[in-house]
């Protein structure tokens, strides 16, 4: 454990050098055909056809002077994408990049780079909703850095599908300790350098239309790093590396998985960590996310999703359910609730407002606990958020939430939080 521990120092400079190699194979392999999108290649300047109304005469027509960066700026952002030509449908992959500077409650202030890649395998329709791989890199002043992507895959028919995520996280972050009771504690607050590395995935068969099932599988090593007050873990190792093997079932009727009108999504999972796969924490976990989408009038769709983890047996301080991330309990810091069990709720009102913008609100409540004598303790969330469609199915997100004791926090990031 201790060789272990050294080699996965994520501040040694050659380590670094070593995941973002791994990540660049990842993408050097997938013999995926990639299209950079920029401002000339998206649907207003496909529209912009040229006159002859300024010939000189009836066979030589007058130089077009070419369109500057700035006007096709200006035309792409107050084009409405429902009025432009559009493009046939095409299975030809696709990338949406994006990148610019954020704000956050525990990463401060930092500079993110995010894409996302649409894209169909040999045999699916181009009017077939496309598999999607999402991929990010962060740095923040705060000393925060996380490299990851994630992804579904559809085969043709619907008949299997893939989703996948890795992660490679250093963040020096606070650390209030376990449960509902510390983490109120202001006074808890105390510093960590967490390290990790995740990997998530699961394979799902489709059983009958719109229900798959199969076999899915976690591994997660975290370390603490030099923690502050090492009494808040409980007497726990700083150090954690755990194996979850177990299956998944989904049902799933939404229009699309990237910015969905309508439909009913439903996604569970359950992970064994049994001793036999050399874990030192022997414990289940449960994982469950229930959403629905409506049209409300027009122009605006009502989401509202149901979230919930549960542990038994005895998770370590790193295995535990957390609230706060980027689509769930937004603008609280990541971590700082934490305990055996979670659940979060929260309802979404989207409305297009002009051309391209839309604007959204949302609030929610979330919880974490250990028993039911726990459970009541609820946390408040919610918020504001502008929307830019980059192109059909694929928005800007740019969204500021609060939470209580002035907790706070903006995101941006592709496509809706869910």
């Amino acid at each position: 454990m201790v060789a272990l521990k050294k080699s996965c120092n994520f501040g040694d400079d050659s380590m670094k050098r070593i995941l973002i190699t791994i990540i660049a194979l990842c993408f050097i392999t997938t013999g995926w055909s990639q299209e950079i999108i920029d401002i000339d290649s998206i649907n207003v300047a496909d529209i912009i056809t040229y006159q002859e109304s300024n010939a000189i005469d009836d066979t030589i027509a007058a130089p077009v002077k070419k369109e500057g960066f700035f006007k096709k700026m200006v035309r792409y952002v107050c084009g409405d994408e429902n009025d432009t030509i559009a493009k046939p449908a095409t299975t030809k992959a696709k990338w949406v990049i994006l990148g610019g500077p954020h704000y956050s409650t525990d990463a401060k202030f930092a500079l993110m780079l995010a894409g996302m890649l649409s894209h169909h395998l040999k045999g699916r329709q181009p009017t077939d909703q496309p598999s999607k791989i999402d991929v990010w890199v962060d740095i923040s002043t705060a000393g925060f850095w996380t490299v990851g992507l994630s992804g579904t895959t559809l085969f043709p028919g619907d008949r299997y599908r893939l989703n996948s995520e890795l992660k490679f996280n250093y963040s020096p972050q606070k650390f209030w300790g376990i449960g509902y009771d510390q983490a109120i504690i202001d006074a808890n607050e105390s510093k960590i350098r967490k390290q990790e590395i995740t990997f998530s995935g699961d394979f799902n068969i489709k059983v009958v239309p719109h229900f798959y099932t199969g076999f899915a599988t976690a591994w997660n090593y975290i370390t603490g790093g030099k923690i502050e007050r090492p009494e808040l873990l409980e007497g726990q190792n700083e150090t954690v590396m755990n194996l979850g093997l177990g299956y998944s079932l989904y049902f799933d009727t939404r229009d699309q998985m990237t910015n969905t009108t309508k439909g009913f999504y439903f996604a569970f999972k359950q992970l064994f960590h049994p001793k036999f796969l050399l874990n030192d924490d022997i414990f289940t976990t449960t994982i469950f996310t229930i959403s629905g989408y409506h049209p409300a009038w027009k122009g605006a769709i009502l989401a509202g999703e149901l979230r919930g983890t549960f542990n038994v047996g005895s998770p370590s301080w790193a295995m535990m359910a957390q609230l706060g991330s980027n689509s769930s309990m937004r603008g609280y810091y990541a971590g700082r609730f934490r305990d055996k069990h979670s659940m979060t709720a929260q309802v979404e009102l989207r409305q297009h407002i002009w051309k391209r913008s839309g604007i959204v609100v949302w609030g929610g409540v979330g919880n974490v606990f250990h028993d039911s004598h726990s459970f009541g303790q609820l946390l408040p969330n919610f918020g504001i958020g502008y929307r830019f469609r980059l192109r059909p199915n694929v928005v800007l997100r740019l969204d500021y939430g609060f939470g209580r004791k002035g907790q706070n926090g903006f995101v941006m990031a592709v496509n809706e939080a869910f």
